[in-house]
């Protein structure tokens, strides 16, 4: 089952999803159905969903961590802190169409590749930094940051279109069979 309208979401290149839980001090709280994962992560503040490895984009396994809760976190620096942690790529995603907020973060192995995040309702780039690769270009993003962002239009599609050039696009999850179960974490308090 896919996930992604209004949701956030990591992506981390690698093949231990109990490294991934450990990383970010998670509880395990064991497998579950992935529809009732899925929206259990996506219906309270304090439960994550963890896949298992899932083959993505660059011919490698990614593992995603998805959330409400990862709305409220601070994502660049978590993506970073989980990066050199887990010593690999983490990207993070988020996508919410109510205030039209929509927001990428990549780091590898601890270095900040890229942050953007637009609020389409205000028209405002609120974060920008690293430069957009060619993914990033193919969804109209110009090569610096614009001065005035009216012309900047960026939509929870083009979140999902990122993140499959990146990793994974977990909207497209939906009828593709699972490598193994779904986990549920709780968050620290």
């Amino acid at each position: 089952m896919g996930f992604g309208p209004k949701q956030a979401w990591l992506a981390i290149r690698g093949r231990d999803p109990g490294a991934v839980v450990d990383a970010l001090g998670l509880r395990d709280l064991g497998p579950t159905p992935w529809r009732e994962g899925v929206d259990l992560a996506h219906l309270t503040d304090d439960r994550l969903a963890v896949t298992p490895p899932l083959a993505g984009a660059r011919e490698a396994e990614w593992i995603l961590v998805a959330g409400r809760r990862l709305f409220t976190s601070e994502s660049t620096v978590e993506a970073v802190a989980l990066s050199v942690a887990l010593e690999t790529e983490v990207q993070f995603f988020a996508t919410h169409r109510v205030g039209e907020q929509h927001r990428w973060v990549r780091a590898v192995d601890g270095v900040l590749v890229r942050a953007f995040d637009f609020v389409g309702e205000t028209g405002e780039v609120t974060e920008w930094r690293g430069d957009p690769d060619d993914a990033e270009r193919a969804l109209g993003i110009p090569e610096a940051a614009p001065a005035d962002a009216d012309d900047l239009l960026v939509g929870e599609d083009d979140v999902a279109r990122l993140a499959a050039r990146w990793s994974i696009d977990p909207t497209a999850l939906d009828g593709r069979p699972a490598p193994g179960p779904l986990h549920v974490a709780a968050a620290p308090d």
